[in-house]
């Protein structure tokens, strides 16, 4: 699907606040209520919206750790390792990478204990033949949305 510059426009202006009305985009457009709505109904029936979220503050949350692991996979199993972890409830990214290393891995945690058994239950995962953990001591950004 080719995006023009009023989807992307669109997209843009759902990324920053996804809460704002059809009605108000159109007034803050300058376009219909009703091309706003056509639009954004394309989009989602193309997954380019896959869906609406919050974006929060994950230390408010007590998420105050971040790590981002590196993992080395064993047997050409790397897919079935990244769809394993993928399903864990504090990973927030999984990349399949190039480089000496397979996967990369960001992920939040409460604390040091959590984060440990976090990594002691990646070493029993079949398949896996080694982790590098890297904590993060600072963020600067955060932030995926592409605006």
């Amino acid at each position: 699907m080719n995006l023009d510059k009023t989807d992307e426009r669109i997209l843009k202006n759902l990324m920053v606040d996804a809460r704002l009305s059809a009605r108000q985009m159109a007034i803050k457009l300058g376009i219909s209520t009703v091309t706003v709505l056509s639009r954004i109904k394309k989009l989602e029936k193309e997954k380019i919206i896959q869906r609406y979220t919050a974006i929060v503050d994950h230390e408010k949350l007590g998420y105050s750790l971040t790590a981002i692991i590196e993992i080395v996979a064993k047997n050409d199993k790397i897919v079935d390792i990244e769809e394993e972890i993928s399903k864990f409830e504090n990973v927030c990214a999984v990349y399949d990478i190039t480089g000496s290393t397979d996967t990369i891995i960001i992920a939040k945690f409460r604390g040091r204990n959590d984060l440990s058994e976090f990594v002691k239950n990646l070493a029993a995962i079949s398949n896996i033949k080694n982790t590098i953990t890297h904590v993060v001591l600072n963020t600067t950004k955060e932030d995926f949305r592409l605006t």
